[in-house]
């Protein structure tokens, strides 16, 4: 991972807000007139239109096409709708700011209670840019990232998964499970905290195998140096295993099928604190690890 390096004052800005409205309506209104009144560009795409109904005015441009060039994109959200915006920008060298709105929030930038405060550091370029790797899997239609986490799940009133896993061609053994979740540091305080995986500091060079409701007693998570790809492959002769990709099924791997898992450095940027640290983050957003 890339050390952080400063932001700087954005010329133009598109804003990305979750599912529910009524929670970041007056947020977003204060960023737009914000912006605008600072003669920076704000694209807002239809959707976001649609959602906050918002009128014409001089500096904004409404119904915008989401992909536009821009110099930050600001997410008004929980971590779903970070991670759809990181993912959307990859590899593009636009920094995400995220103003959280959602349950945990661990990707945010600023809680919903320092919406002035944010919305100053958003004018100003007062955060600091930390670039963040992901995995990827590719199937027949092309490449499919993830964030935090690629998963692999038995469907509902199939028989319990039997997943291999090998590494550099070195299978490492097989697990009747419910899944199997591979994540990045980033993702490591998601689904592989709750599958009793360790929890993998910003920085460290690697991901984590770990296991969903293995049936055995000597399943053990794996961390997994980041040249070395991981091969899952799915051992039942009869039930397909959905692939997931930060909470989203994007592929099926068939029986006796196999996948290649990834690690790529660097390809999205979020903006953070200056001076903050994933340990403080771990601090505020799950309590003392140990008493």
């Amino acid at each position: 991972m890339t050390p952080a390096r400063r932001g700087a004052p954005p010329r133009r800005i598109t804003i990305f807000t979750h599912q529910y409205p009524v929670q970041t309506a007056d947020a977003v209104k204060q960023l737009i007139g914000a912006a605008t009144a600072a003669g920076i560009e704000v694209l807002v795409p239809q959707e976001e239109v649609e959602k906050h109904r918002l009128a014409e005015r001089g500096g904004c441009v409404l119904g915008a096409d989401p992909d536009s060039p821009t110099d930050l994109a600001v997410v008004l959200g929980g971590d779903g709708t970070i991670l759809l915006t990181l993912r959307r920008f990859a590899g593009r060298g636009v920094p995400v700011f995220a103003f959280n709105f959602g349950a945990i929030g661990f990707l945010s930038t600023v809680d919903h209670g320092q919406v002035e405060d944010g919305v100053r550091r958003v004018l100003s370029g007062d955060y600091a840019i930390t670039a963040l790797p992901v995995l990827l899997v590719e199937d027949g239609d092309g490449p499919k990232m993830a964030v935090n986490d690629v998963s692999f799940h038995r469907r509902q009133n199939s028989r319990v998964a039997e997943l291999e896993y090998s590494v550099r061609g070195e299978a490492l053994g097989s697990v009747r499970c419910d899944g199997l979740v591979v994540s990045t540091p980033v993702g490591s305080t998601g689904y592989n905290l709750a599958n009793g995986g360790p929890i993998l500091a910003w920085g460290v060079e690697g991901y984590v195998v770990s296991f969903i409701a293995p049936h055995t007693l000597t399943a053990r998570s794996l961390v997994v140096a980041p040249s070395d790809p991981l091969t899952v492959r799915n051992l039942s002769t009869r039930d397909d295993v959905d692939v997931v990709t930060d909470g989203r099924t994007v592929m099926e791997l068939p029986p006796g099928g196999s996948l290649d898992v990834h690690w790529e450095d660097d390809r999205v940027l979020l903006a953070q604190l200056p001076g903050a640290t994933f340990y403080h983050q771990i601090r505020e957003k799950f309590g003392r690890l140990a008493s």
